[in-house]
């Protein structure tokens, strides 16, 4: 394999490579135990449930790390996680974790909890679903949780994936944001439905802690992407994508001032599983970059000169109102984290370049210019 992967198969394997070593001692220590990663056919779950298969498989004279993937399957069934199913690598249970728990739940020593949709035009196409998945879905598993140590059984990680947005809108002197920033949240606006939903549960995991002394922990991503994240997604780099690989211009739905600092799959979900398993009780933590802040205008032009240069790409970076007229309502100005509390606890440290990652993504996305929707 070359140094730079020129095809998605390429890029997926080498990004799972790195996860495995730079996450080595985590995954280690999830070796013969069984995890449970809700919403596991979405685009977190796509490397998290990947790496554990592949460091198994180049561990196999260890025991296994067994996973098992719940969710709905409401954006389709992805045949990535079909392949693994097949191999008997992973076991698939379609949930909705809107609804009470199978009986089995109770069985893991490890929980992701990542059923949530964290686009928002989709979480507001259903807003009360998007705040039962990430409240009444989350209660049922920490209550399961909670039973499993309280029979004596192995209770070692509670993962839950809240968001950047429990920060809401960041006045100045917060950005760069650190964990302890209190945030300036709308609790009735168009995207309250999942920031509120997320800040409740990160609630929730803290008195588990406290009250129970279950080892739970709170992941903060800071727009994350990269392979896995769906084409059709509606986030920006997968919109920008989809634009470039249909040959017209590259359309901004601002005016592109809007800052944010982006982290690539490889490094988020090697932050995750460090939180997972090192993370302390209780406790969020910002897993993305610090640099580069970069505004949605410069990145659309990144995107639009990757795609020259890869693709031959022709178009250019034009602006548009968007038709949906709460579209910018409550989106942040600047989104920015301070990652020094990851890197002290966990030892958290990004790798991934801006540019390399964008270059990965549109590899991949080459290869995946389209995604099944239901």
């Amino acid at each position: 394999m070359t140094d730079r992967p020129t095809t998605a198969a390429e890029v997926v394997a080498q990004d799972l490579d790195a996860i495995c070593a730079n996450a080595a001692d985590e995954l280690a220590a999830m070796s013969g135990h069984q995890v449970l990663v809700t919403g596991g056919a979405g685009f977190l779950g796509y490397y998290l449930v990947q790496s554990m298969d592949r460091w198994n498989r180049k561990h196999d004279g260890r025991p296994p790390i067994r996973v098992t993937v719940y969710d709905n399957f409401s954006r389709g069934t992805p045949a990535w996680l079909t392949d693994l199913a097949g191999r008997g690598a992973v076991a698939l249970v379609k949930h909705d974790m809107r609804d009470p728990l199978p009986p089995a739940a109770g069985g893991f020593a490890f929980v992701v909890h990542a059923a949530s949709i964290a686009s928002p035009i989709y979480y507001r196409r259903d807003p009360i679903g998007t705040m039962d998945a990430n409240v009444n879905g989350l209660r049922n598993l920490l209550d399961a949780f909670l039973a499993r140590k309280r029979r004596g059984e192995p209770a070692l990680g509670f993962l839950f994936f809240s968001s950047s947005e429990i920060y809401g809108d960041p006045d100045p002197a917060n950005i760069p944001t650190r964990e302890d920033y209190r945030g300036q949240v709308s609790c009735t606006g168009p995207r309250a439905c999942y920031d509120e939903a997320k800040r409740y549960g990160e609630t929730l995991c803290a008195n588990f802690f406290r009250q129970h002394d279950l080892p739970t922990r709170c992941a903060r991503p800071f727009n994350n992407f990269g392979p896995g994240l769906k084409i059709t997604d509606g986030r920006v780099i997968p919109d920008f994508a989809r634009d470039v690989f249909a040959g017209r211009d590259i359309v901004m739905l601002s005016n592109g001032s809007a800052t944010r600092t982006f982290c690539y799959a490889a490094d988020s979900v090697t932050g995750y599983i460090k939180v997972l398993v090192k993370g302390h009780g209780g406790e969020g933590y910002n897993v993305g970059t610090e640099t580069p802040e970069i505004s949605m205008k410069d990145l659309a032009g990144k995107v639009a000169a990757l795609g020259r240069d890869l693709f031959g790409y022709q178009g250019k970076v034009v602006t548009q109102a968007s038709k949906d007229a709460d579209y910018l309502v409550d989106n942040p100005n600047r989104r920015c984290p301070v990652i020094e509390k990851a890197r002290t606890h966990l030892g958290y440290d990004p790798k991934v370049s801006l540019d390399e990652g964008l270059r990965r993504t549109l590899v991949w996305y080459a290869e995946n210019r389209t995604a099944e929707e239901k």
